[in-house]
């Protein structure tokens, strides 16, 4: 059977590609500059009575992107998307999509396919006619309708589920469902409201690549709201990290990690740890009266207040002082450990700071390096993996 030619999606129509170059399509860095944009999300604001939601938003997506909300409950990230599907209005600014302002558009005319946390699906509806649900009104054929679900069906890898009622599918499956309603029309974008937190982790973890996997052979521009920070980083393009209604850091995976812009990206992603320092002079900060740390390329204003920072997997602990140019070193006491599988994370304090939570540090270290970890031992950071914020909260680097 040939699909109808209105029927014809281009993204389905293409090839599928093989699995080595799958995977290394879900693994790229997406070159952005040399996509088409498909959505922009202009100057938006927000407002719930005297509370302000969201603070001059502004983002693109580009054609086959996939972006991540992601940040702690109340910090906008949903009411954002709410207002890209046209189920929230904005106070101020405005939504385009492929050069359109649909700001004021029903979510109808969006042609935007979202899917939700509790599914939404019909319980009174078999799968079958859950999926179709929204066809109809395109006015297809009972053909078509029908080549259309037995399509989608194989595409969630669900293809003898069509006759049952979602109240005898798990919720793994449910989703799935849902995924394939959502795109069923062909929207122009998929919207995703934390898709995955009403399943249990090995369904999640399955399921987001399914997600992805899907996004990616359809090439189908996708936003996911999510507070899971695993979950954005490992299948999204971009991630825009969100707090208190504004967006701290929008950027790859790998630089939100890494390259963190501000103290709360960095607190928020990750394990991260902080020491309070003062500037003695333009290229100088300093920890303790026995700690001083150069920073040849910054410049600091004298008697400023900094914090540096660095990952647990950065550290090295050692038995002696082995002072360098090209490390921070600290002594440290190790007050307590946690065992977290293939590692242990040790919890330490430096020298002569009390044990207060604010003070404790995290070092991660493989259990072969056990065996020689003491009470007392020196913790060494590379000065190319440390983190610098002013007092503003601003990464120097």
């Amino acid at each position: 059977m040939q699909i109808p030619s209105h029927l014809q999606n281009s993204r389905t129509g293409q090839a599928m590609p093989n699995s080595a170059g799958h995977l290394l399509s879900t693994l790229r860095t997406f070159k952005m500059a040399e996509s088409k944009t498909v959505l922009e999300v202009m100057d938006i604001q927000k407002s719930f009575g005297s509370s302000r939601i969201l603070e001059h938003i502004n983002l693109d997506l580009k054609a086959g992107e996939f972006v991540s909300f992601l940040g702690p409950s109340g910090c906008g990230k949903t009411t954002l998307l709410r207002i890209i599907a046209g189920l929230e209005q904005p106070d101020y600014g405005k939504v385009i999509k492929q050069q359109i302002d649909i700001t004021h558009f029903n979510t109808a005319k969006r042609k935007c396919g979202i899917v939700f946390q509790n599914y939404a699906l019909f319980p009174n509806l078999t799968v079958a006619e859950n999926i179709a649900f929204g066809l109809h009104k395109k006015h297809w054929s009972a053909q078509e309708i029908q080549f259309r679900i037995n399509e989608l069906l194989n595409l969630i890898e669900l293809p003898n589920i069509a006759e049952k009622y979602p109240n005898q599918l798990s919720g793994g499956q449910q989703q799935r469902v849902a995924l394939a309603r959502a795109i069923a029309p062909n929207p122009d974008v998929l919207l995703l409201d934390e898709p995955l937190s009403a399943l249990d982790a090995l369904v999640r973890l399955n399921l987001r690549q399914k997600i992805r996997t899907i996004q990616c052979q359809l090439n189908l521009p996708a936003i996911m709201v999510t507070h899971d920070q695993e979950e954005a980083l490992s299948i999204s393009d971009r991630v825009a990290v969100m707090n208190k209604g504004v967006i701290e850091q929008l950027d790859t995976p790998h630089n939100i990690y890494y390259k963190p812009q501000t103290r709360f990206v960095a607190q928020f992603i990750g394990s991260m740890n902080f020491i309070q320092t003062v500037a003695v002079d333009t290229h100088c900060l300093k920890m303790n009266e026995q700690s001083f740390i150069e920073f040849p390329h910054l410049s600091f204003a004298q008697d400023e207040h900094y914090e540096i920072s660095f990952r647990p997997e950065n550290v090295k602990l050692v038995a002696e002082n082995e002072p360098s140019t090209e490390y921070l070193n600290l002594a440290v006491h190790i007050v307590n450990t946690e065992f977290l599988g293939a590692k242990r994370r040790l919890f330490c304090v430096v020298q002569n700071q009390d044990q207060a939570d604010d003070n404790m540090l995290q070092v991660d270290v493989d259990h072969q390096h056990m065996a020689v970890v003491q009470d007392a031992m020196y913790l060494q950071v590379p000065i190319r993996d440390l983190h610098v914020f002013d007092s503003r909260g601003h990464a120097r680097c």
